[in-house]
């Protein structure tokens, strides 16, 4: 169902209701013929859009409900268009007369709304039950940056780089929990890291180095080596070697193919796949 709705008499009753005890509801008071109208719902259907899981946008448009909106205006004290209403628990519980910027709507629903670093922290635990790691990482890292003190969001956030091995940034995470916050969930991410911190440095790797070592001009092995490092989450030491390879033979195996593969699977705006397409460009062109 869509958390944007039109206001009639038939729905009034269910929107300003029932759904206002589970969501907070914002009835808007607006008529199609104002710009200024016309400006605002744009505001609120991005709001909408973003609090999908905790808003309504409920629109009661003056000049088509005239009667309705006549019968609602005395109870609410309306006096100008646009004007917001927010409903909980079938109860206004605050009135914005006239035209809203983004920013003062934002403010008004900040008062009845989780903060907004626990709203992506929850969309961060939501894409990861749908195995959906850029999206979690991505929101996870935005909740950190609004409240990097938080000991849940930065677990979560180390969870998450264990997951698209990040370790090194997993662990320094992990150092950063006091004492009095290490619960059980930090010890299960702890452990985690450091189980995927001792898989990156197996033995099929050191050997696979070792031949590397002793044979510098077999892009065979350097291809071989790169999968067994990006396989262990080493994904910088990965994209290293295969850029090697690429130096010598652009159209080598797959090399091209496989170190486009390791970029794309690092999370979106990440500083190591930006490095390396910008290295790889060096080449190209």
């Amino acid at each position: 169902m869509s958390n944007i709705v039109s206001i009639n008499a038939q729905n009034l009753q269910q929107v300003l209701g029932e759904t206002s005890q589970q969501k907070l509801v914002l009835l808007n008071f607006h008529s199609p013929q104002s710009p200024e109208c016309i400006s605002q719902i744009g505001i609120l259907e991005n709001l909408a859009t973003q609090y999908k899981d905790h808003i309504v946008v409920a629109n009661l448009d003056c000049d088509v409900e005239q009667a309705l909106a006549s019968q609602l205006a005395q109870q609410v004290g309306l006096q100008t268009l646009p004007t917001l209403v927010l409903l909980k628990d079938s109860a206004p519980v605050d009135l914005l007369a006239g035209v809203q910027t983004d920013a003062q709507i934002r403010e008004a629903l900040s008062k009845h709304l989780p903060a907004q670093q626990d709203l992506l922290l929850e969309q961060a635990k939501q894409a990861l039950l749908k195995s959906d790691l850029n999206a979690a990482f991505n929101y996870a890292k935005q909740a950190y940056e609004i409240d990097s003190a938080n000991a849940r969001i930065k677990l979560v956030l180390a969870d998450i780089c264990i997951q698209i091995h990040k370790l090194d940034d997993a662990q320094a995470l992990i150092d950063t929990i006091d004492a009095q916050e290490q619960d059980a969930y930090f010890h299960n991410i702890k452990a985690k890291c450091e189980a995927a911190l001792e898989a990156t440095d197996s033995p099929e790797i050191n050997e696979k180095q070792s031949q590397v070592e002793k044979y510098p001009n077999d892009l065979d092995l350097k291809t071989e080596l790169s999968q067994l490092l990006n396989d262990a989450g080493r994904k910088e030491e990965a994209l290293e070697t295969l850029f090697s390879v690429l130096k010598k033979d652009l159209n080598f195996n797959d090399a091209k193919a496989s170190f486009l593969a390791i970029i794309a699977s690092l999370p979106d705006g990440d500083a190591l796949a930006a490095k390396y397409r910008r290295k790889l460009y060096s080449i190209l062109y």
